[in-house]
């Protein structure tokens, strides 16, 4: 019983594998042009440092 369970479960772990695998022609392209377009989005403007989080640059907080 326990051998079944086992062998079943090495199955659907493979199976899972397979799936993982398949690949979207043209959704890495997709994905790296969507990532390139975020970290450009996230540079400061003024210095061109990446900004982290929502506030403001650390070239402009004091300078309103």
């Amino acid at each position: 019983m326990i051998v079944k369970i086992v062998t079943l479960f090495l199955v659907f772990i493979a199976v899972l594998g397979f799936f993982g695998k398949l690949r979207v022609p043209g959704a890495r392209k997709l994905g790296q042009l969507r990532d390139r377009a975020r970290l450009a989005s996230t540079k400061c403007p003024h210095c061109g440092r990446y900004k982290i989080g929502k506030g403001p640059c650390d070239c402009r907080k004091g300078k309103t």
